[in-house]
């Protein structure tokens, strides 16, 4: 297992994530997986002994039974193997301050979810969406707070559009908060609008990459196709959106034919692309089962050639939008490492 530094922090975290959006299956996440106390054990332990040392989860799952879930397990003695992030923002509720990135509401659930996690700190505290209705000074003095309390040990974004992330980061340097260390974004082949702002921004500021569903939804898993649906979407779960259904299906066969060639499962190679693009950190895995988890880890060590990233482009790429087909034909001899990650101008002097 390599790992890598989270953004500019210190912090050292596997390039796989131990994802359980699976855990406990309460009310809508019940589509997603019902993953009890024995058998998130056996899963922690097949993680563990690989090399992942980053558990991630949200108070939104299962209304709290992931973090209550993983609480459990991590009671044992392999607590302190790993680090633990996670999040808050969404509805938990039916009360006016439910939901939000008022102080109110964060101190109050990262105070729940250390307790159903049973620890006294989390790792990666992360704001899980956007609250256009809450001052980011309130939000960013919150996170403060829970910082010098000794109850968050770094602070993330998860959801948030490239001006957001900017305009947080410009709060927290003005009034010296906390800055983000990471954002956590859904990025895969099929979903690569993260390149237009959310990468470039990363590498600019020097924020760590977590990538959630990385195999979108199953959909990159190989084991479906045009003529199957997958299980979230036959029950009811459309996240992530496809818009083009032609374009996935292609996105599908193409890594197919490299995972024929290479002897391996489509879902490594899907997620092996991810690991070699710009200031990715972690990928966060999910599954039901050991075997989708084992071949996942698997990915870990895969390196693709230059020629298997080429065929993975050419059915991938998304449109240069404005400013950027702009940019790329009259400013592409001053672009920087940043505004590389979505160049699309061939080599010129």
């Amino acid at each position: 297992m390599e790992y890598r530094y989270l953004g500019r922090s210190g912090l050292k975290i596997s390039t796989l994530t131990m994802g359980t959006m699976t855990f406990g299956g309460a009310g809508k996440f019940a589509a997603v997986g019902k993953t009890d106390v024995a058998d998130a054990r056996r899963l922690f332990d097949l993680c563990l002994d690989a090399g992942i040392n980053l558990i991630d989860t949200a108070n939104v799952y299962s209304n709290g039974l992931s973090e209550e879930i993983i609480g459990e397990v991590l009671g044992g003695k392999r607590k302190n193997e790993v680090l633990v992030a996670s999040k808050a923002r969404l509805k938990i509720g039916s009360g006016p301050n439910d939901e939000g990135l008022s102080r109110h509401h964060l101190i109050r659930e990262c105070e729940r979810s250390l307790k159903r996690l049973k620890t006294d700190v989390i790792d990666i505290y992360l704001l899980h969406e956007w609250d256009g209705r809450t001052p980011l000074e309130e939000t960013m003095a919150a996170l403060e707070t829970l910082v010098e309390q000794g109850k968050v040990r770094y602070v993330g974004c998860s959801n948030f559009s490239g001006w957001h992330i900017m305009k947080a980061l410009g709060v927290a340097e003005r009034h010296n908060h906390p800055r983000f260390v990471t954002q956590q974004i859904h990025y895969t082949l099929e979903a690569r609008e993260a390149e237009y702002e959310l990468l470039p921004i990363s590498v600019d500021r020097g924020l760590g990459v977590m990538v959630w569903s990385p195999l979108a939804g199953g959909l990159l898993s190989g084991k479906y196709s045009r003529e199957q649906e997958t299980a979230r979407q036959l029950s009811g779960w459309h996240e992530p959106p496809i818009r083009d259904e032609g374009r996935l299906w292609r996105i599908v066969d193409a890594l197919n034919g490299i995972a024929r060639e290479r002897n391996v499962s489509s879902a490594q190679i899907a997620l092996a692309w991810l690991l070699q693009r710009p200031a990715i950190s972690t990928l966060v895995i999910g599954g039901r089962n050991e075997a989708q988890f084992k071949d996942n880890i698997a990915a870990a060590s895969l390196v693709l050639s230059e020629e298997e990233k080429k065929k993975l482009d050419a059915v991938s790429l998304p449109p240069v939008i404005y400013p950027y087909w702009h940019q790329q034909a009259t400013a592409h001899r001053s672009f920087g490492e940043a505004d590389l990650v979505l160049d699309r101008t061939s080599p010129r002097s």
